[in-house]
């Protein structure tokens, strides 16, 4: 008799208990999200509990967004609330959305540094993948102190930033973000490519700053090495015509003097812009790169070709390439019909 009501009882007890465990499945280990793909929860600074709320309603589901409410009230999530980008995928539930939150255990973005022609350009670019403001990062790349710290000149700072993709913490500190890039920096220029610098006589700043003076004057990556040679040969002039150098006289530089990226043209009255980065009127190198070089462009300077030119033109056929001269006289001839076709194309 004793053992059939202990039967009876045992049948509801497990009822019960059946009924629970679908209650925890359903609001805290079924999928949170009511969304067909993965979504990401951006937490910043100036998030509260009540925000992170408004920011998770469009993403959950109903039962999924009760069952973290639920865990957050309980859990002491209004007091520990951390910053972050998070990912939310189609199968994760709210107990361990929860936990991810609370930890801080967020998902790194994909941050590639582009080839941009200014550090306002850089900062801006930065801005749209970090929490990071684009003033921040400016301030910080152009004030002495910071870029001496890291070794670099408010004019040489970009040489810093590697154009390869990197996966960062959207909400990493500036401090770190610059670490995170001298590291990188440092990794990039191994033995082999600091032993090829070294071999032509040029720091890696220096290098750096013609590769991006190379990157201006083609997109064409076969070209470049002998770009590269062109006016490396430039550097290293000197005779009866330019007992003090010969100037590079690199069209980009006048454009990023004016910064007036748009020309197509380079007229005379422009050659006598006053700036350190006239590299008509100044000898060497501009103080730093008119651009942030591309990985391509840093290894055509240190893989350059050695030739004997000191010309080039663009080709008159547009194809973005390059006629190259030993002579001025060879030069001028070459001047003469990429000139022609401007005109003939209305170009001014």
């Amino acid at each position: 008799m004793y053992v059939v009501k202990k039967k009876k009882y045992l049948i509801p007890a497990g009822a019960c208990l059946a009924v629970i465990v679908l209650f925890m499945y359903y609001y805290f280990i079924s999928a949170f999200s009511a969304m067909p793909t993965t979504q990401y929860l951006y937490i910043d600074q100036d998030d509260n509990i009540d925000s992170v709320f408004a920011k998770l309603a469009p993403i959950a589901s109903r039962h999924g967004m009760q069952g973290f409410s639920t865990l957050a009230k309980h859990g002491a999530y209004k007091d520990n609330i951390k910053t972050g980008r998070y990912e939310i995928d189609t199968h994760i539930g709210a107990l361990m959305l929860f936990r991810h939150l609370k930890a801080g255990m967020q998902t790194p973005v994909s941050v590639t540094i582009p080839s941009v022609r200014t550090v306002e350009d850089l900062s801006a670019e930065l801005a749209k993948k970090l929490m990071l403001s684009d003033s921040q990062l400016t301030t910080a790349l152009t004030n002495p102190d910071t870029c001496k710290s890291y070794g670099y000149t408010p004019e040489t700072m970009v040489c810093m930033f590697i154009p390869n993709t990197y996966d960062i913490y959207w909400n990493i500190t500036l401090d770190k973000l610059l670490k995170r890039m001298q590291k990188e920096s440092r990794r990039f220029w191994n033995n082999e490519r600091t032993q090829k610098a070294k071999a032509l006589g040029l720091s890696p700043e220096q290098v750096m700053t013609l590769a991006s003076i190379v990157d201006e004057e083609t997109a064409n990556n076969a070209e470049k090495p002998m770009i590269a040679g062109m006016y490396y040969n430039r550097l290293n002039v000197r005779d009866a015509e330019y007992p003090n150098g010969m100037p590079l006289q690199a069209d980009p530089t006048i454009k990023f003097a004016l910064k007036q990226f748009e020309l197509k043209r380079i007229y005379h009255n422009m050659l006598q812009t006053k700036s350190p980065y006239n590299t008509y009127t100044n000898v060497g190198l501009p103080p730093g790169p008119i651009r942030v070089p591309s990985v391509a462009g840093i290894d055509a300077v240190l893989n350059l070709v050695h030739h004997p030119y000191l010309y080039m033109c663009a080709k008159e056929d547009f194809s973005g390439t390059h006629n190259f001269a030993r002579t001025y006289a060879e030069h001028q001839a070459n001047a003469a019909k990429y000139s022609k076709a401007l005109n003939e194309r209305g170009i001014k």
